[in-house]
């Protein structure tokens, strides 16, 4: 029952994701504000819906490890796999907007994540922890986000071309949004079914809970992310693949483990330290990468896939 429950999951995200891609790229026409703002928005905070709720679900049990290794696990995901993945089957065109802004402010929301937790270093105390307090940091950093991206969408509008007006004729809001709803909640059920039943697998193989946070649960909670960016990819709706991935990246550090800290505070493993370095490395690499000719191409994704890889392996043997 668990295999089949597992299969559900899978079949439900691929399809969730097919009908979400259209129905978000379509308003983003009635809207008239770039695919990428839709992207780094409704997209990123929907399919960030599952790390939400496993992070949470985590705290509430007393298991910090799972928390952070889903968010930390869930971003080297996002920013190794799913890129790498996503640029080798279709290159990914990347904005001039997210080269300038959106990937230095996932940079910047790992640097806060790392200082945050880093107590014993900078504070001498016994232990890390990511505090209440320090989840209100997360959450007024997330604010700032929101703004500029509010901001962003409300200069973007202004500045839409004309050819927007002749294509919402032929477009329908109710469609598009029920479209949307529809295909989210595929993914985000879908999602969780994958995400539980892989667990449980895992654990019956004798896998740590640390271990089954940053890979089984991680890896779970990111294929709506991975399923989003390949299908929009496919569909040349490359902005919204990678404004999905790299707002997936903000969302999960900074409201994930902000709310998930204010509800308790969570006790930092020592060998996370080394996890929240490799994401701090990948988002350098995706940097430079997006730099070359505005667009991550198939060498670039292989380069990312085969570092993911090498990732994995080693925490499996670290763990």
């Amino acid at each position: 029952m668990v295999y089949l429950l597992l299969l559900l999951g899978f079949v439900l995200l691929i399809k969730g994701a097919d009908y979400f891609v259209d129905g978000s790229a379509n308003i983003a026409t009635l809207l008239r504000v770039p695919p990428l703002l839709v992207g780094l928005t409704i997209v990123a905070f929907g399919t960030g819906a599952p790390e939400a709720t496993v992070s949470m679900i985590a705290a509430f049990e007393g298991n910090a490890d799972v928390t952070l290794g889903n968010v930390v696990g869930s971003n080297i995901i996002n920013m190794a796999l799913v890129v790498g993945v996503t640029a080798f089957i279709f290159p990914l065109k990347v904005e001039s907007a997210t080269i300038r802004k959106e990937i230095p402010f996932a940079f910047l929301a790992s640097i806060v994540l790392l200082v945050l937790m880093s107590d014993q270093y900078l504070q001498e105390t016994p232990e890390n922890i990511i505090t209440r307090s320090d989840g209100v940091i997360f959450l007024l950093f997330f604010a700032i986000f929101l703004y500029y991206v509010i901001e962003a969408a409300r200069n973007s509008r202004d500045e839409e071309l004309e050819e927007a007006t002749s294509d919402q004729k032929e477009l329908s809001w109710g469609k598009n949004i029920l479209f949307s709803i529809g295909g989210l909640s595929a993914i985000i059920f879908g999602g969780y079914l994958v995400v539980e039943n892989s667990t449980e697998i895992a654990l019956r193989f004798g896998m740590s809970e640390a271990l089954v946070g940053l890979t089984i649960v991680a890896i779970g909670s990111s294929l709506p992310e991975l399923v989003i960016a390949v299908t929009a990819a496919l569909k040349k709706q490359s902005e919204i693949a990678l404004g999905n991935i790299v707002g997936s990246s903000i969302f999960n550090i900074l409201f994930v483990l902000g709310a998930t800290s204010l509800i308790m505070p969570l006790s930092v493993n020592f060998k996370i330290f080394f996890d929240v370095s490799a994401m701090l490395v990948l988002t350098v690499v995706l940097f430079i990468f997006s730099r070359t000719q505005c667009k991550v191409g198939k060498m670039e994704g292989l380069v990312l896939t085969l570092a993911y890889i090498s990732y994995l392996v080693y925490i499996i043997i670290r763990n």
